[in-house]
C-alpha cells in the first residue's frame, strides 16, 4: 500500500463518508498516511524523573496509605505524552514502589510480567511461588506471568524499587487476569537461594524442562553484574554506542530473561561519550551509579544516581559520563524481535 497524502475532500466524498459511517465503515484512503508511516511516530516524549525530587512524595505516600490497603504502594512514572494511560512508553509501565519496615505487600498473581530493580534499602524480600529472595540495591528481580508473589520488609529502613511491567501490552491484547492470594504472605516452600543453585551456575537439573518462557532465575544480584562489567572494562575497548553493555538472559534458552521485556546493564567509563544511537524499542533507563548527561533528541538530561529517564522509539540518544556510571535499562525489544519489527541505527542517527 502506498503511503501518500490523503485524497482531496469533495462534497460528494464527504457525503459518502457520512452515509457509510452508519454501517461502521470508513475509507482507508483517508487514514492510510497516518497508519502506515515512513518512520515510527509516537506520542511518547523524552522525560527525566529526578529521584531527589520524587523521594519525598514516596515517603509522604507511606504516611497516607498502608501497603496492605494499597495492595501495591506505587507512584506511577507517567510519560508526559501519554497522560492518563499509566504508561512510560506505549508498551510499558514504570512506577516506584515503597515498602516500609514491618509491612507486607499482599500476595497476588496476574498475567502481566513484572521486574523489580532495587533503588534503595537492604534486606526486604520478594517471594515468588514459594521462594523468597532478599533484595539489595542494583538487584534485578523477576516476577513471571501468573506467579504468586508478595513483598515484605523485615529490615529497619524503607525499601524502594522500580516496578517495570508489560501492562500496556497485555491491555492491548485484552488478556489481563488477576487473582488475590488467600493470605497476605504466601507459604514458603523452598529455601532462599534454591533457584540460584539450580539454574544460575551454568548448570541445569538433568531432567528439567522449562514450562514457561521466563528465566527460572528470579534474582540477578547486582554484585555479579557489576563484576562482569568491570572485567569487560579491563579486557577490551568499549562499544562506541553503548560502552560496556550486557543483556540479562534466561540461562535455559539463552534468550532474554523475560519474554516481553528486555533488560540490560551498561558501564560508561569516566569521560566517555557514546555515539548517537536509536532503535525502535522505547527504553527506560535507571542510573545505578555515577553522574553524567544524556542527549535525547533535542533535549539534554543531566542525571545522577537513582534518576530515571525514558528514550522514545526511534529517538537518537547519546550518553556522556562525568564519573564512571552504570545504567540499567528495559524495553519491549524481545516482542519486536520475535515479530521481526526491531531496527537500530548506530552512530549516525
Amino acid at each position: 500500500m502506498a503511503m501518500e497524502q490523503p485524497a482531496a475532500r469533495t462534497p460528494e466524498r464527504e457525503a459518502f463518508y457520512r452515509r457509510i459511517d452508519a454501517f461502521g465503515l470508513a475509507p482507508l484512503w483517508e487514514k492510510l498516511h497516518g497508519l502506515v508511516t515512513p518512520e515510527p511516530v509516537t506520542p511518547c516524549r523524552p522525560a527525566l524523573w529526578r529521584y531527589s525530587e520524587i523521594r519525598p512524595y514516596l515517603m509522604e505516600a507511606g504516611a497516607l496509605i498502608t501497603a496492605q490497603e494499597a495492595t501495591r504502594r506505587v507512584l506511577i512514572l507517567e510519560n508526559p505524552g501519554l497522560k492518563g494511560q499509566a504508561s512510560i512508553t506505549h508498551s510499558l509501565f514504570a512506577g516506584l514502589q515503597l515498602i516500609l519496615p514491618g509491612e507486607i505487600a499482599p500476595a497476588h498473581r496476574h498475567t502481566q510480567s513484572a521486574l523489580r530493580f532495587i533503588i534503595e534499602g537492604r534486606g526486604a524480600y520478594t517471594a515468588v511461588d514459594g521462594e523468597r529472595t532478599t533484595m539489595q540495591p542494583g538487584d534485578f528481580v523477576i516476577t513471571p506471568s501468573w506467579t504468586w508473589h508478595d513483598h515484605g520488609n523485615d529490615s529497619a529502613e524503607p525499601m524502594v524499587w522500580l516496578d517495570g511491567l508489560d501492562v500496556p501490552i497485555v491491555r492491548l491484547l485484552d488478556a489481563s487476569f488477576a487473582e488475590p492470594g488467600a493470605e497476605a504472605a504466601q507459604p514458603v516452600t523452598r529455601p532462599e537461594g534454591d533457584s540460584a543453585a539450580r539454574f544460575s551456575h551454568n548448570l541445569l537439573p538433568i531432567d528439567w524442562r522449562p514450562a514457561v518462557k521466563t528465566s527460572p532465575v528470579f534474582n540477578y544480584p547486582y554484585a555479579r553484574s557489576r563484576e562482569a562489567l568491570a572485567t569487560l572494562a579491563r579486557n577490551g575497548d568499549p562499544d562506541p554506542c553503548h560502552g560496556y553493555k550486557m543483556r540479562y538472559i534466561n540461562p535455559a534458552t539463552g534468550d532474554w530473561a523475560m519474554p516481553t521485556i528486555g533488560t540490560a546493564i551498561q558501564l560508561l567509563p569516566k569521560g566517555f561519550t557514546t555515539r548517537p544511537y536509536r532503535a525502535t524499542d522505547g527504553t527506560v533507563y535507571v542510573v545505578v551509579e555515577g553522574a553524567g548527561e544524556s542527549r535525547v533528541g533535542g533535549e539534554v538530561f543531566r542525571w545522577q544516581q537513582h534518576d530515571i529517564f525514558v528514550v522514545p522509539s526511534w529517538v537518537a540518544v547519546s550518553h556522556q559520563a562525568e564519573a564512571e556510571a552504570v545504567l540499567f535499562s528495559y524495553s519491549d525489544r524481545p516482542v519486536q524481535e520475535k515479530l521481526g519489527l526491531w531496527r537500530e541505527q548506530r552512530g549516525n542517527a
